[in-house]
């Protein structure tokens, strides 16, 4: 594999796939690396809340491409991959398993990740996170009729999932701890619809609420306890509180960093050719 050539793309997501695509249909020929840490080719994330979440969408429906357009395109996907520092002056990334991936052109495509809930009990088993394909299967299978579901954070992937555990059966509290359900997003008049839409739907939706702990049993979560006493039992508790960019591959090459890659107009970061 010629080095002086090849352009690699670390992180195997929408992102990361749709540049593989655009290479080639902008007629790069040179070799082409894909690197993605999860087992699973790329992924859209929307359907995780959406259709796949309520059992509509077949799981093959939510890839970018099917298995075969990587090798009918020449493109070289490494799964389970996962980058951990970057040399720039040297155009070169070591991985995981200590080998190293020389580059003439690099993509930092690395994404963000769930913020954590900072509170005593977050560790539990069956406290969840909707980032990976594998955590919407998790959530497919504790949304049953009579599950106790309570969801953390009135976001977008909040209130998604939380139609989704309704329509599957369960009762389900959404905890807050804004006035309303997407303020900052939509304003307070489109929020106020929201709201009312999903206690319609029989949601329990408690706003202006502060989570204090998750509690459990046996190192399985039984309950959340709120700030001004009252506890909501649940046998499932999702987490959707935001997320934060994966900045760490970055960050240790010394790249700039502002909430984020810097990058200029032309997504061009601090360093070469990266």
């Amino acid at each position: 594999m010629n080095a002086e050539s090849t352009y690699v793309i670390v992180g195997a997501g929408l992102a990361g796939a749709k540049t593989a695509q655009a290479l080639r249909e902008e007629g790069f020929t040179g070799p082409l690396i894909l690197i993605g840490e999860e087992g699973e080719r790329p992924y859209e994330r929307p359907p995780l809340s959406k259709g796949y979440l309520l059992g509509k969408q077949d799981r093959e429906k939510v890839y970018v491409h099917p298995e075969q357009w990587y090798r009918d395109h020449d493109v070289d996907l490494r799964l389970g991959t996962r980058a951990t520092a970057l040399d720039t002056t040297a155009h070169r990334l070591t991985l995981a398993d200590g080998s190293q991936q020389p580059y003439a052109k690099l993509l930092l495509a690395t994404g963000a990740s769930p913020r954590t809930l900072p509170v005593p009990g977050h560790e539990l088993a069956g406290v969840h996170y909707l980032r990976r394909l594998e955590d919407s299967d998790r959530l497919k299978a504790a949304f049953q009729p009579g599950a106790r579901v309570a969801v953390i954070g009135a976001g977008w992937i909040g209130l998604e999932a939380a139609a989704a555990a309704r329509t599957a059966g369960a009762d389900v509290t959404v905890l807050e701890a804004a006035e309303l359900p997407l303020l900052r997003v939509l304003g307070k008049e489109a929020a106020q619809v929201f709201a009312d839409l999903h206690r319609d739907h029989g949601v329990d939706l408690r706003l202006g609420v502060q989570v204090e702990r998750l509690t459990g049993s046996a190192g399985t979560v039984d309950g959340v306890q709120l700030a001004d006493g009252t506890r909501i039992d649940a046998d499932t508790v999702l987490v959707g509180i935001g997320v934060a960019p994966n900045t760490e591959l970055a960050a240790a090459a010394g790249l700039a960093l502002d909430n984020g890659i810097a990058t200029d107009e032309h997504l061009h970061t601090s360093a070469p050719d990266v």
